[in-house]
């Protein structure tokens, strides 16, 4: 499967610019995955520019309704 970085970058949230991993949702998915976090597409955009993408915050936001 090819992935279609150009096309993905349309829904790509994150905000940190050196991400080498923009457009590329494997590679963000294993990279964060492998650090116990989620990528910031899982994030609502306030939440997402703290760059705290644990499953912790995730799971904050959950209970707190905001996700």
């Amino acid at each position: 499967m090819d992935c279609n970085v150009e096309k993905n970058l349309k829904n790509c949230n994150c905000t940190y610019e050196p991400c080498p991993h923009k457009g590329n949702c494997c590679a963000c998915l294993s990279y964060h995955r492998n650090a116990r976090q989620l990528p910031a597409c899982c994030f609502p955009a306030e939440a997402e520019k703290t760059y705290d993408r644990s499953f912790e915050h995730f799971a904050r936001l959950v209970a707190a309704k905001q996700v």
